[in-house]
Formats: structure tokens, sequence, C-alpha cells
């Protein structure tokens, strides 16, 4: 049976603080948010009024698009996935050719709510108003699930593979997954995987009447995304792309590609809504299966370990995952790895959460260091009750980071976690 290595060769991120990888790097170590206020969801009763929505200029698309897509493509979803693919696709060394299929790469870019983004609330009055014959061809195409991989593939051409998975706040991290499965099997060389979200009031709202996200920083928006903080009161809604090239490791080396890492092993699993588990809460016995099932296929023991990318949304929910990281691990106390994640910054991203978060984590497993998480002014009692407050880092460190593992839960009972190594020329 076929079973090949996996490697990473090309990342690419639209975060709402940054940019391009480069810029992200520079974000991540400052701390800069990119979570701000937004007058539309105050005119709209929202509780919450703050949101991460990337800041993207017409320069920024430029260096991407044709004119096509920079003027006419309106979907926030879709324009954050194309950016972030292409700059992924450009940043592995590889290009493409608007003539030819390149049936030895595919793509699966994942998405949330796509039908949700802003963008569509044109669509939604035209159609309310009896105007359907001015609503255009694209409607359908930037509000179907496909339509981020669809676009994006418009330009690149890969004629494998191409999937659109969708699984709520796993989705980013699943898409990887799906990607190293597949290309374990040999059924391609290389696969573009990430996946993006939209933004606007028809997101935002949903979530907002959910009572899940903070009210309390409406006039201090910066402060508003404090994971593992005791004062956390609910997430910031994020939105954004994040998108990797994965390839077999005999075909990064025969074209002489840069490796960021090797993904060692992964997992994704259910709780079945059973067991504690529900439409919003996790069941911590599949957590903790799939954590160690990504360890286990990796051949990789707790003590190795040297950053945990969270999934730590800043609700409830943060305790029990250090509780359940701690279980998975086995370790004793005070031998618990460093802990993070960039949503203080960028709020939680929802089915981009996990491909920004991967983004991040290679950038950190690349030049060693470790972000901080930042807004914590005291950590809940709950956590440091289970790991040691020196775990938690506030600001930046420096640290080789040679193994990490991330992993991202969701709305459903949704669980995955992946393993990553940073390749060392061997």
């Amino acid at each position: 049976m076929i079973n090949n290595r996996v490697v990473i060769t090309g990342i690419g991120v639209v975060a709402p603080n940054a940019l391009g990888t480069v810029d992200f790097e520079i974000a991540l170590k400052e701390g800069r948010s990119g979570i701000r206020f937004f007058e539309a969801s105050q005119s709209l009763n929202f509780r919450c009024q703050i949101a991460g929505k990337p800041m993207v200029t017409e320069k920024y698309k430029s260096q991407f698009f044709d004119d096509y897509y920079q003027n006419k493509l309106d979907n926030n979803a879709i324009i954050y996935a194309c950016l972030a693919g292409l700059e992924a696709w450009k940043d592995a060394g590889l290009t493409y050719h608007q003539d030819q299929i390149d049936f030895d790469s595919g793509m699966i870019i994942g998405s949330g709510a796509l039908g949700l983004d802003g963008s569509n609330h044109a669509v939604f009055s035209k159609i309310l108003k009896g105007n359907v014959k001015r609503l255009g061809s694209r409607a359908i195409p930037e509000s179907m699930s496909s339509g981020a991989a669809a676009y994006l593939n418009k330009i690149l051409g890969l004629g494998n593979r191409v999937l659109s998975n969708s699984s709520a706040c796993i989705t980013g991290s699943e898409s990887v997954l799906l990607g190293y499965e597949y290309l374990k099997l040999g059924k391609a060389k290389r696969m573009l995987c990430g996946s993006t979200e939209g933004d606007g009031v028809f997101i935002w709202g949903a979530f907002d009447a959910m009572r899940i996200l903070t009210s309390d920083s409406n006039v201090n928006p910066t402060n508003g995304s404090r994971p593992m903080c005791k004062s956390s009161v609910g997430f910031v809604p994020g939105s954004g792309s994040g998108s990797m090239v994965l390839e077999t490791l005999e075909s990064a080396q025969s074209r002489g590609a840069k490796i960021y890492a090797e993904i060692l092993g992964a997992d994704v699993n259910s709780g079945g809504l059973r067991d504690g588990g529900s439409m919003t809460a996790p069941n911590s016995n599949a957590v903790v299966h799939c954590m160690k099932n990504s360890l286990n296929q990796a051949r990789v023991i707790s003590d190795e370990i040297d950053l945990i990318s969270g999934h730590l949304t800043g609700t409830k929910g943060d305790a029990t995952e250090i509780k359940n990281w701690n279980k998975a691990l086995g370790g004793t106390q005070d031998q618990f790895p460093l802990i993070n994640t960039p949503k203080s910054m960028i709020g939680h991203c929802i089915a981009a959460a996990g491909s920004i978060e991967l983004v991040a984590t290679l950038i950190q497993m690349e030049k060693s260091f470790v972000h901080g998480n930042y807004n914590i002014k005291e950590i809940h009692p709950d956590i440091t009750a289970e790991i040691p407050a020196k775990s938690i880092p506030v600001h930046t460190v420096h640290k080789e980071i040679n193994t990490a593992i991330k992993a991202n839960f969701a709305f459903g009972d949704l669980n995955c976690s992946l393993v990553l190594r940073k390749w060392q020329d061997g």
C-alpha cells in the first residue's frame, strides 16, 4: 500500500491584522490587533459591535488579480481565499498556465457561510424587490459552498481532485487533513489546502443572537478577544483565509522546493452529540480520543511537543479544552508545553480559524518564536489548576519549535488534530 510522506511547501494568509505571511509574522510578534468597531453592528442593535476583518486594499489585490477578479468579484470570502491560495502557490515556487491543466495537483478549499457574506446584501435586496433579472450571473457561484475553490481554480487550472469541505470551525484543519490523507495514498503530487470565512452583519448577527459573542468591549475593541483570561465573556467574530501547499516528499525534493514542515499524523472525529457533546459543546472523551490518535499515528510522545496551537476561543470552553489537553498528553502539571492561539489578535475566524492558525504555527516553527496570548490580565483559575502559568506566554518568546500539535473543535461536536514537525533536511 502506498504510504507517502507529506510535507508543506507553501503558505499564504489574509488575516484581520495582516495581509500576507511576511506582515503576519510581524503582527504575531508585535501582538497587533485587527479587531475593530463596526457602526453597522451598532445600528442594528447587536450586543457585540466589534469584529476582525481583513483590510484588503485594491493595491494588494492588484498583486494577484487580473482586472476581472479585482473589479467584478464581490464575495469577500472568495476574495480572501483566492488571495491566500495564490500567495501559497507562489510561495511554493509553483506556476500556472492559462491554457494547460495540471492533473498532478488538486485543491481542498473549505468555507463556512459563503451565502451569508455581507456582499450578498445587494443580492437579497434585488430578490425581495422583484428585480431578479438584475442579479447577473454571479449570484449562485459567489454564494455556493464550492465558490471559493471554483474561482481560485479558474486561475490555477488544477485537474486533480477539487473539493470544498464545510465542517464549521474545524473546516481549515480538516482541509489539511483531507489533503494529507489523499497525498499519502499517492493520488496526487500536491494539494492546495485551506479555508475561508466572510464577514458582515448577516454572519455576525446570527452569532450575536446566540449570546456567545463578547459584549463588554465595544468601546475598546482590541481588548475584546481574551482567550484563557478570567474575564472572558465570549468570542469576537473574525474572517479571512489561510492556505498551504501540501506535497509528497518525493515531489517536493525532486523540484528542490523549500519545506516548512512534515505532517506526521492527523485525526478527525465526532463526539456523536452524546456524553456531554451537543450542537455547541464538545464531548470531552471524543476530544481526547482525537488528540491521542493523532499523536499515536505520528509516533510522538507528549514530551516531544514544543507548542500546542489550541482552539481557545475566549469562552467558558477554554478551561475544558485545557483539561482535555492535559488528559490527552498525560504529563505532569509542571511539564505542559507552551500553548497559544492568535485569536486575541484576529478573533475567531470560524471556518477560516484552522487554516489561519496553521499558517501562524508554521511561521513560528520556521522563525523559532512563540507569539503571546495577548489581553490576559489574569489567567482563568480553572486553567492554572491544570497547567502552569509559564506554559501560557503573554508576550512573544524566542524558542526553537521542532514539534507542534494543532487542534480545532466545532459546532456539531466535531474535532480535528494534526501533528507537525519542522523540516530538518532528512
